[in-house]
């Protein structure tokens, strides 16, 4: 199955959930998508609320279904619960930590940055958005890509950042200092829905 490239919003709104996690993408139609959007859904069913689960956190990051459950097979070899192993390897992506240094504005567009091979890791070109970057390694922009307009506009829009990144503002670089705690992270993703639904 390929990665879907439509409106974000629409998506958004079909899980009910904000895949861009600022709110904006379901504020002015809390609804789902459709000539029936509007009207009330009936109760999902077990299996429709962890096939819900699931679809939300696919969007949000941006995946394909083939890279989103061999993630999820990863996070199983890993010790730890399974779930929050998963939610730390999708947050280890180079594309996802792109977004959350600022350098882009939404996931998409972070991906962009890192598919043109306009950012470093640890001084080396990486192009590749699925890349997993390591604890301690350093991302930062090419020295010829740091006058990019849509960076500098999406990095005059940053008001916090997380704490598992350490941001170098005079350098413009950021370093992966640590894996994220759960707590740190979308705390209205169910992610053992996620399990059940790939052990059921």
């Amino acid at each position: 199955m390929s990665r879907y490239t439509g409106p974000s919003f629409k998506k958004s709104r079909s899980v009910g959930f904000s895949t861009l996690e600022n709110g904006k993408d379901i504020t002015r139609r809390p609804y789902r998508p459709g000539m029936h959007g509007a009207k009330k859904q009936g109760k999902l069913s077990n299996y429709g609320e962890q096939l819900k689960e699931k679809q939300k956190v696919k969007f949000m990051y941006g995946l394909n279904e083939r890279q989103f459950h061999k993630t999820f097979i990863e996070a199983g070899h890993m010790q730890g619960i399974h779930g929050e192993n998963f939610l730390k390897l999708l947050e280890s992506r180079l594309d996802n930590l792109v977004y959350r240094m600022g350098f882009a504005n939404t996931r998409r567009g972070a991906r962009q940055l890192v598919n043109h091979g306009h950012i470093t890791v640890d001084g080396k070109k990486v192009d590749i958005p699925s890349f997993r970057v390591k604890v301690g390694q350093v991302i930062a922009l090419k020295e010829n890509s740091k006058d990019l307009k849509s960076v500098k506009e999406a990095l005059e829009n940053v008001t916090t950042r997380v704490e598992y990144i350490d941001f170098d503002k005079a350098k413009n670089t950021a370093k992966f200092v640590r894996l994220p705690e759960r707590n740190e992270l979308n705390a209205d993703i169910n992610e053992s829905l996620i399990v059940e639904f790939y052990n059921r």
